[in-house]
């Protein structure tokens, strides 16, 4: 059917509002750190930086230990995300396809423990991790964004496997394969959208974290991830926002590079997987 006048050019317009408004907040982070600071609250404000402060970004690598900070939160972002999928995988796959009584149970347990907020397992993840003497290393931090990824991303794997028919592992067995054969040849190929999803959704949760790096961290300025770096650049009298709003502008890149990269996993079907 085609589509009349009318109907393009109010969803091109729909469109390109949606974009404005989703991007002006990183064009407004752009423009920010490169407005000399006498511009910052000037009324109105200047869209389009008078007199652009490159040297912003030059202060940003020289002054700060911002490299350190973004090596950091990359690495427990990657090391978090990649114990709790190995963790959601196995639990997610299990309460799809070995259904019991207490399956059900279990995989609501699972969601409640996701609604706990981050305030209620400071007090207990601060006494384990004293106890084990991680407090100040990024271990403690990596342990601790894996208890809150693990149960999120288990009970949305397991609506993923649960939409997979069984006929495929069956097949799969047929031709020869275990069961274990059979889920990672077989099933992980064809819930790669889900998991992309799953991942990228754990690596944002990792990477924006404050609370618990503030918590564990806050004694090794070595350890500091890249949250908890900049926070310290507000001063008790004057806050330089222009040094603020680049290292925001730099730490946003990790989740913008991931998102491109996972973009064809998300956008892909479970049938175009399975095809494989």
């Amino acid at each position: 059917m085609k589509r009349k006048l009318w109907q393009s050019i109010l969803l091109y317009a729909t469109v390109i509002v949606a974009c404005a408004v989703v991007l002006f907040p990183v064009y407004w982070m752009v423009v920010t750190s490169l407005q000399p600071p006498g511009s910052l609250r000037a009324y109105p404000p200047h869209f389009l930086p008078p007199d652009p402060q490159w040297q912003t970004y030059i202060r940003l690598f020289i002054e700060t230990d911002i490299l350190r900070w973004m090596a950091n939160s990359a690495i427990v972002a990657v090391a978090a995300t990649g114990i709790s999928m190995v963790a959601a995988v196995l639990a997610g796959y299990s309460l799809s396809r070995y259904q019991t009584k207490s399956s059900e149970n279990v995989g609501l347990f699972i969601l409640m423990s996701k609604m706990l907020p981050a305030t209620m397992l400071i007090i207990p993840l601060f006494g384990i991790m004293r106890s084990l003497g991680l407090m100040g290393s990024l271990w403690s931090l990596i342990f601790a964004h894996a208890t809150a990824i693990v149960p999120f991303a288990t009970w949305m794997l397991k609506g993923y496997f649960d939409s997979i028919p069984n006929e495929l592992e069956q097949a799969a067995q047929v031709d020869g394969c275990t069961p274990w054969g059979a889920l990672f040849r077989v099933i992980l190929p064809v819930a790669a959208p889900g998991l992309a999803a799953t991942s990228l959704y754990g690596f944002v949760l990792s990477w924006a974290d404050y609370l618990f790096a503030r918590t564990f961290l806050a004694n090794n300025a070595d350890s500091w991830t890249v949250n908890l770096g900049i926070a310290t650049f507000k001063g008790e009298y004057q806050t330089d926002w222009n040094l603020v709003m680049a290292a925001s502008l730099l730490a946003a890149l990790p989740i913008m590079i991931a998102y491109l990269f996972l973009q064809r996993f998300l956008v892909g079907g479970m049938t175009a997987g399975a095809g494989k």
